[in-house]
């Protein structure tokens, strides 16, 4: 799963951040203690349109292509993990959903904000990962 670019689509709802992701077993999952606040700076810096309607997010333990930001892990704490954005001067939450992505909290998370209308290159068979 290293290698895997997993896909998910946050969006607001009720005033947060959320996303769904059935095969996953998670319906609008929040972003919180930092996370949020992460994902409103980077969709006001890159001026995604209509973001609260939701975006494209890949993410990736290993880096690809034209990824946007790195997170880099601080420590695990509060029934999940800190992770720590250096190029936005930011901290960031995960919480245990990250185990629906990775085996065990990775120490670096690479990741791509872009509009969910853009096209996200060539998709395997399961729409919430790319090949």
């Amino acid at each position: 799963m290293a290698n895997a670019l997993n896909v998910i689509y946050p969006y607001r709802h009720a005033g947060r951040w959320v996303f769904d992701d059935e095969k996953a077993g998670l319906d609008k999952e929040p972003f919180v203690a930092g996370a949020d606040l992460v994902i409103g700076q980077v969709v006001s810096l890159k001026g995604i349109k209509d973001a609260e309607n939701g975006f494209r997010l890949i993410f990736s333990a290993g880096p690809f292509p034209n990824y946007d930001y790195k997170f880099d892990w601080v420590r695990e704490g509060d029934g999940g993990n800190w992770y720590r954005v250096a190029d936005l001067r930011m901290e960031a939450w995960l919480c245990p959903a990250l185990f629906k992505y990775f085996n065990g909290a990775p120490m670096e998370i690479y990741a791509r904000f872009e509009p969910k209308n853009r096209k996200a290159g060539r998709e395997s068979g399961d729409p919430q990962r790319l090949a």
